[in-house]
């Protein structure tokens, strides 16, 4: 049986191959044409996006931080400075890990918890994509060399050459200044934030916070190439910020330390004014703070003292101190008994030592317990009779007290530029039924007519009475920043006081004639600080109580806790022919303004008016010292 055999069918595997390759080629030419259509759509439709994403990959935006401007006192001296400090700064987007990073950080420079955790907090607090955090400012070079060499395990980490502010006075100058800090989530939302952009700090109280804007300036922008890194290969544009403007004010930083030797081993406060432009020439508020420990980032342990303290450093007792007056409105008081009629420049009243209203038991004491005698409105200046302005204060009424005391700025907030003042308090019927739901006594008017009770008022308030006296009546507010770049500092006062008028002239000139005798005649209570004086000053004492004694007994200091001890007072302004400086000076528990209040601003006074004479070791405790003698 023969087998059946099959041959090879060359021509049909022949034309499947081809048909494959056909296929094939067709197939690769498909994937060549969805490549090139691809390509052709990114390269061509979709250039400008990709060309976006590609520079915003290449190219960053940065803020340029202005600099900011400077302070300066009346005579150029500077109070607020920029220095160049490193600081250290983070970029969350470059770090991968922030934790990571932060911890490498932290044992690199061997932090503490707390400096950890604020650390932290910086580093994760809300910023635009790629700016850079404040993370650590004013680096050593420890601190320096350490993050140097370390730097491959800190992506995103960098170290910065920055102006950082500095306060050349310190203390002297704090509660007026106030000073810059790191700006926070709550500051923010206060400001344009795209100004902010480039900048770590803010003005945080006094002029620093009053003047923000104009000492801030406008940032610039900076536009720069990068590696995969983040680091800067090139600038490719660049618009400059522009600097804050300066400040100079007429604060005289020479008579600050005097004022602040005066006051040096005290708790209290001195304004002194320039009755002819309102202008602060010293203010100083003891004990004071340090405000550079606040630039950087302060130590939480000192930051914990400070805001702990009993004496309250960080308080500023020249605008918010809110005291009794004390004797030191005796002169108001008695100008408003001649403008109502109630006394004139020759009424007497005899003085038992006491003063007692209609119907009522209670005896109100003079200071001088056995009485002055017979006294009249100048004599009842001099040596500071109670029981005249008992008796004045009755007979006028809170009615008529309260408004005439108000046109010499008590109970308002007069200041133009002090951030923070307060209105302290001159009371009446509507306050008390509104405050108290009590309604208004008579023995409180008694209180009122001698600066006691219920009125309060600043250091600030008080020295500005006292230009309004010596311009007799004339109105002009207490500021602080004289000019603003080179431009006069025009501030625009809601509501402006109206001058104080009277309906004869003469009216002032009996009651500063009653204060020059306080300092320069031998019965006033200030004679004491009149030696070798080459002015005439116009002044007035004060002693504010601020423990109650019971009826009968007698005021002993020495039974007292030191805090519970009398508030000595002094106000005042010379020379009285041509007023050139007011002030009020208060010492905190430190008994009689004649023995302490009274020297302090006899040395202020006598270096505004006759620096030649002025010792420069001399303090308020010596010039204390020697009167009690």
């Amino acid at each position: 049986m023969s087998e059946k055999r099959t041959f090879k069918n060359l021509k049909l595997e022949q034309s499947i191959f081809r048909e494959r390759v056909f296929v094939a080629f067709l197939f690769v030419i498909l994937l060549v044409l969805v490549l090139v259509g691809r390509m052709l759509y990114l390269q061509v439709y979709q250039y400008d996006i990709y060309t976006t994403r590609s520079d915003k990959n290449r190219m960053h935006v940065r803020a340029i931080p202005p600099t900011r401007g400077l302070i300066f006192d009346r005579n150029g001296r500077i109070l607020a400075e920029n220095l160049p400090s490193y600081n250290l700064t983070f970029v969350r987007e470059r770090a991968g890990d922030t934790a990571a990073v932060l911890d490498v950080l932290a044992d690199i420079l061997e932090l503490s918890e707390e400096q950890k955790e604020d650390m932290s907090k910086q580093a994760y607090s809300r910023r635009r994509p790629f700016q850079s955090a404040l993370l650590l400012s004013q680096l050593d070079d420890e601190q320096i060399a350490r993050v140097s060499v370390n730097r491959y395990r800190l992506p995103g980490v960098d170290i910065e050459a920055q102006l950082i502010r500095h306060y050349p006075y310190g203390p002297l100058t704090a509660h007026i200044l106030g000073y810059v800090s790191r700006i926070s989530e709550k500051d923010l939302k206060k400001v344009d934030r795209s100004q902010y952009a480039g900048t770590h700090y803010i003005g945080k109280g006094g002029i620093e916070r009053q003047y923000e804007t104009a000492l801030h300036g406008r940032v610039g922008v900076q536009t720069v190439e990068t590696n995969a890194r983040g680091r800067v290969l090139q600038v490719l544009s660049e618009e400059l910020p522009e600097q804050g403007e300066s400040l100079s004010l007429y604060l005289d930083a020479e008579l600050q330390k005097v004022a602040a030797r005066a006051l040096a081993g005290f708790r209290g406060a001195l304004v002194a004014i320039d009755p002819n432009t309102g202008g602060i020439l010293a203010m100083v508020s003891t004990p004071s703070f340090d405000p550079n420990l606040f630039v950087g980032g302060i130590n939480p342990d000192i930051y914990r003292q400070l805001i702990t303290s009993p004496d309250l450093p960080m308080f500023d007792r020249t605008i918010r101190g809110k005291y009794p007056p004390a004797s030191t409105i005796k002169a108001f008081m008695g100008l408003a008994g001649l403008e109502h009629g109630v006394v004139n420049a020759t009424t007497t009243i005899y003085d038992p030592g006491w003063y007692q209203l209609p119907n009522d038991s209670r005896l109100y004491r003079n200071w001088k317990r056995v009485g002055h005698g017979k006294v009249n409105l100048k004599r009842s200046i001099v040596v500071s009779n109670d029981t005249y302005f008992y008796n004045l204060a009755y007979n006028l009424g809170i009615d008529r007290i309260q408004p005439f005391m108000k046109q010499f700025g008590f109970g308002i907030n007069t200041a133009l530029d002090l951030p923070g003042a307060s209105s302290g308090l001159m009371p009446g019927r509507e306050w008390k039924k509104a405050h108290r739901k009590l309604p208004w006594f008579p023995g409180e008017t008694l209180s009122i007519g001698i600066g006691q009770g219920y009125w309060l008022a600043t250091p600030l308030q008080i020295a500005t009475s006292m230009v309004v006296l010596a311009n007799r009546g004339k109105w002009v507010q207490p500021r602080i920043v004289e000019m603003q770049g080179r431009n006069q500092a025009h501030l625009n006062p809601e509501n402006k006081p109206e001058d104080v008028s009277v309906s004869k002239p003469e009216y002032w000139d009996q009651v500063i004639d009653g204060m020059v005798a306080v300092v320069h005649s031998s019965t006033g209570t200030a004679r004491r600080i009149s030696k070798g004086i080459r002015y005439t000053m116009a002044g007035k004492t004060g002693t504010a109580q601020v423990k109650g004694i019971k009826q009968g007994e007698k005021y002993d200091a020495s039974k007292l806790h030191e805090r519970h001890r009398d508030h000595a007072l002094f106000a005042g302004f010379a020379p009285v022919e041509n007023p050139q400086i007011a002030l009020a000076v208060v010492v905190e528990n430190a008994g009689g303004g004649s023995t302490t209040a009274a020297p302090i601003a006899r040395m202020v006074f006598d270096a505004w008016l006759t620096p030649e004479r002025l010792k420069s070791t001399k303090t308020a405790s010596d010039l204390v010292d020697g009167n009690r003698q």
